[in-house]
C-alpha cells in the first residue's frame, strides 16, 4: 500500500483496515495479516508506558516505537503520530520532528487538529512528508476538552469539524481520522471530502476503521463502547502464565524433550 492507494481505495469504495502497533513482535504478526496499514499512535503513552493520557508521549518514544514496528512489518504502510506540542513550537521544529519519524521508518505522520497550524501542515506536506489529519476527539487536547468526550454534538461544533476536514483536504492531507463524533456527522464529512476518512467511534460510514490493537484483542481490561473485542486476550494470556507458574511449582517443567 502507498499514500496514493488511500485515495484509490475511497474511489473504489473499498474499506481501509488500520490498527495501532508499538513493537516488533506484534508488527511481525500484523505484517503477515490482511490489515492494510499500521498506526504508531501516541496512545503508546498509555498502552506501553502506563500513562493516563497521550500527553506525556515523547518524541524519542515515538521514534523508537516506529523503528521497532518497521523492523517487524517491512511490508506495511505505517503512519506515526506527532506527539504533544511538536507542531506548536514553530515550523523548523515541526518539520524536523516529522522528518525524524520518517527516518525511523514511517511512511507518513498524523497531526491532531488543523486550526492554528495550517502553515505548518502545508509546509510538511510540501516537504514530501505525507500528513494524515486527526479531527473530533483529539486526545492531545484531553485537558482542554475536560476528558475523553464525544465531540461535534452541537450544530456549531459539527460545523467546525466539517470546516476543519475541508481545510485538511485543501492543505494536502491524504486522509483524515475522525474520532468519537456522531455517526451522522462522520458520514457527512466522508461525503464532503475526496480523501478517505478513518473512523474510531465514528460509525460505519467512514472509509475505514482504526482500533488500538490491545483493545480489540481484549488485553487492556476495559472496553470502550465503540470497541469490538475479537479475542479475550487478558484471560488467555493470564491463563497461560498461571499454567506455566503451576508447572514450575509442580516441577513438571521442563520435562521430556525439553531437557537435554
Amino acid at each position: 500500500m502507498t499514500t496514493l492507494d488511500f485515495h484509490k481505495f475511497k474511489s473504489e469504495n473499498r474499506k481501509i483496515s488500520m490498527v495501532t502497533c508499538y513493537d516488533s513482535t506484534f508488527a511481525k504478526i500484523i505484517n503477515d495479516s490482511d490489515i492494510d496499514c499500521i498506526l504508531i499512535g501516541d496512545s503508546a503513552s498509555m498502552v506501553m508506558h502506563g500513562e493516563k493520557t497521550t500527553v506525556p508521549a515523547k518524541m524519542e518514544w515515538m521514534e523508537e516505537h516506529t523503528r521497532s514496528v518497521r523492523n517487524g512489518a517491512p511490508d506495511k504502510y505505517i503512519v506515526a503520530d506527532m506527539p504533544f506540542l511538536t507542531t506548536r513550537k514553530g515550523l523548523e521544529h515541526a518539520t524536523d520532528c516529522a522528518g525524524r519519524l520518517l527516518v525511523a521508518g514511517a511512511n507518513a505522520v498524523k497531526i491532531e487538529g488543523i486550526f492554528g497550524q495550517e502553515e505548518i501542515i502545508a509546509h510538511i506536506v510540501q516537504s514530501g512528508i505525507p500528513v494524515m489529519a486527526h479531527l473530533g476527539l483529539t486526545p492531545q487536547f484531553y485537558n482542554a476538552f475536560g476528558g475523553h468526550k464525544m465531540q461535534g454534538k452541537t450544530e456549531a461544533a459539527a460545523e467546525k469539524i466539517i470546516e476543519e476536514a475541508k481545510l485538511a483536504e485543501k492543505l494536502g492531507c491524504f486522509a483524515i481520522v475522525l474520532e468519537c463524533i456522531p455517526a451522522e456527522l462522520a458520514s457527512k464529512i466522508t461525503k464532503a471530502v475526496s480523501v478517505p476518512t478513518i473512523g474510531i467511534g465514528a460509525g460505519v460510514e467512514c472509509d475505514g476503521q482504526v482500533l488500538v490493537l490491545q483493545d480489540m484483542l481484549g488485553m487492556t481490561g476495559f472496553k470502550m463502547r465503540f470497541v469490538r473485542q475479537y479475542l479475550n486476550g487478558l484471560e488467555l494470556i493470564k491463563g497461560a502464565l498461571n499454567q506455566y507458574s503451576a508447572d514450575v511449582h509442580a516441577g513438571s517443567f521442563p520435562a521430556g524433550d525439553e531437557i537435554k
